[in-house]
Parts: structure tokens; C-alpha cells; sequence
């Protein structure tokens, strides 16, 4: 078991990211694809002859066993803002650290004689692993990155809605099974047994697409995170959740309410309905004065949420019913 240790401080700053991580996702998509019966969306397999080095799955699988331990300089924190601001940082690596996680990785897993240049912070390998990282998220993930984020923005949407409603706490009530909040300590199901005092610094919260189970950074010295599955939709549809309020709102409205997942900026929120921006912003205002959405300016952004009521009417008008 893991247990998160929480100060009043660090309930403060505790937050759900702004979406899903670029590199999380690309490294525990490799989890995946190593399971007996991989995700089918992952239209890759393992073949032999990978661990040579050749191609992007020989430098990066056996960096990322199937399960256990895997180096926290492949999911730096800059990824957060995309897959470039990501790689960047992980070339920046010190040598000293590269050397310590890829050796706690060979203590666990035998690894090939290349990465001894990686251990040494050679900057041709750091390029060649950052090659290798952008060209299997690109090639495999990207045709799957709108489904992706879809999942990562309709769970933070569901985590934001309780921490404003009822505060941290209730937001980490929202986690279970696997994460059960007994304040002031987070449980998480984990499988091996260790503490992580947060000590003021807060903790980020990762939904993930690919994620088995709760995954947090090894080094506890690092910014506290914790990437954990994403909520599954309760049923697939078959047609936009919008479909039935078409009538109601007009279809192209009825899309922008069903596109408000994960509080987006109007920016986000144009492209994801397929609007204009001044169109955006016109009919998020009509959704505003009508109590649907509610609108907060964040820096030089304007951020639309969904409120209960429209989340409600979107609920009873989904395929589903859900």
C-alpha cells in the first residue's frame, strides 16, 4: 500500500491536472502493450528482436518493463504542456540522475549495452531516446490522443465539480476503491508498501487512459504525483451525447454544452465544437444566462464549466441515459 500523507497546507494545494500527460500516457501505454491481451486500441505489438536497440519499441521497452519499476526522468513534469516541452526536459537530465534510476532499473531487469551511453548522459542517446519516445507517441497514440483526452477531461470534470462543491476532501473521496481518503492519509493500493509525506508541497492528480492502477513517481523528492485510471464512460455511444437536446438548444449549441468537459478556455472550447471563437464565446453566453454553464477569467483566459444543472440535462439526454 502507498499512503499520502496530508497536512491542512497540502489539501490546499492539491489539484487535478489540466488534462493527460503526454509522456504518462506514452509510457504506460507501453505497460499495456505488454499484456497478455494488450489494449486493442494499441495497434502495435511486441515482436521479437526489439531489445537490440532497433526502432522506437527497442530503445523505450526495455526501459519500461511490463510491471514494476521504470525511471521518473521519462515522465518529467514539463510534459504537461506537450510532448516537445517534455522531451526537452528529459534531454536536460543530469547524468547524475540518469545513471542512479537506470541503475535501480538494472538492479530489477537486465538491460542492453546501449544504455551505458544513456547512464552517461551522452547527449546522441538522449536524442536518440527522445526520437524514440516522439515517434511511438506520434505514431500510436496520436490517432488515439482525441479519446484520450475526451477520458482525461470528462474525470477531472468529475473531481473539479465535487473539490468546488464540498472541498479537497470530498474530491478525494471521489477515488475509490483503489484510493481511499481516511484523512489525513491517502490510501492507495499499490504494490509495494511505502509512505509519501507530502510535506506542503500539495500533491498532482493524473487521470490516465492507459493506467492499470495508481502510479506515483519513485523518487519522493520529486514534485508529488500521482497518475491514476481515468473514470471509464458507463456506456459507449453510438451517437453525440448532444443528439437528444439538439431540438432544445439547436445542434450547434447542444454541441458546444456537450464540448465544456474539463473546464476548457473559449479558445478550447471553439475547437473542439468546430466553431468560430466568436461563436464560441456567444453561445457559452447564451448557456450562461440560461444557468448551464458558469464562466471564471483565469490570467488572459476566460475557463466555461459545466454547472450541476448542465451536467444534468446533458446526463438525461446521453444514449445512455447515464
Amino acid at each position: 500500500m502507498l499512503r499520502v500523507h496530508f497536512t491542512a497546507t497540502d489539501l490546499v494545494r492539491t489539484r487535478v491536472s489540466d488534462g493527460a500527460d503526454p509522456l504518462w500516457e506514452t509510457v504506460l501505454s507501453l505497460h499495456r502493450l505488454q499484456d497478455r491481451h494488450p489494449d486493442p486500441a494499441l495497434p502495435v505489438r511486441r515482436r521479437s528482436g526489439h531489445g537490440d536497440g532497433r526502432g522506437p519499441l527497442g530503445m523505450l521497452l526495455p526501459l519500461v518493463p511490463r510491471r514494476g519499476y521504470f525511471p521518473d526522468f521519462l515522465t518529467p513534469p514539463a510534459a504537461a504542456a506537450g510532448v516537445e516541452p517534455g522531451l526537452e526536459a528529459l534531454m536536460s537530465t543530469p547524468r547524475t540522475r540518469l545513471r542512479a534510476e537506470l541503475t535501480v532499473l538494472a538492479d530489477r531487469n537486465p538491460l542492453p549495452s546501449w544504455t551505458r551511453s544513456l547512464a552517461d548522459g551522452e547527449p546522441a542517446a538522449l536524442r536518440r531516446l527522445a526520437r524514440a519516445l516522439r515517434t511511438y507517441h506520434h505514431s500510436t497514440l496520436g490517432p488515439l490522443w482525441p479519446r484520450v483526452t475526451r477520458r482525461a477531461h470528462t474525470d477531472r470534470a468529475l473531481r473539479l465539480h465535487a473539490l468546488w462543491h464540498g472541498g479537497a476532501e470530498a474530491m478525494l473521496r471521489t477515488y475509490g476503491p483503489a484510493m481511499r481518503w481516511r484523512s489525513p492519509v491517502l490510501e492507495v493500493a499499490y504494490p509495494v508498501d511505502r509512505d509519501l509525506r507530502l510535506d506542503g508541497r500539495g500533491l498532482l492528480l493524473v487521470p490516465s487512459c492507459f493506467a492499470r492502477s495508481p502510479v506515483a513517481l519513485a523518487d519522493t523528492a520529486l514534485p508529488p504525483t500521482l497518475v491514476y485510471p481515468a473514470r471509464a464512460p458507463k456506456a459507449d455511444a453510438t451517437k453525440p451525447a448532444y443528439q437528444g437536446l439538439a431540438p432544445l438548444l439547436g445542434h450547434t449549441r447542444a454541441a458546444v454544452l456537450q464540448a465544456l468537459g474539463g473546464d476548457p478556455t473559449t479558445t478550447e472550447l471553439a475547437r473542439r465544437a468546430g466553431v468560430s471563437l466568436s461563436s464560441a464565446s456567444e453561445h457559452a453566453a447564451v448557456l450562461r444566462e440560461a444557468g448551464l454553464v458558469a464562466s471564471v477569467r483565469q490570467s488572459n483566459a476566460v475557463r466555461h464549466v459545466l454547472t450541476p444543472l448542465g451536467s444534468a440535462l446533458l446526463r438525461e439526454n446521453s444514449p445512455s441515459g447515464a
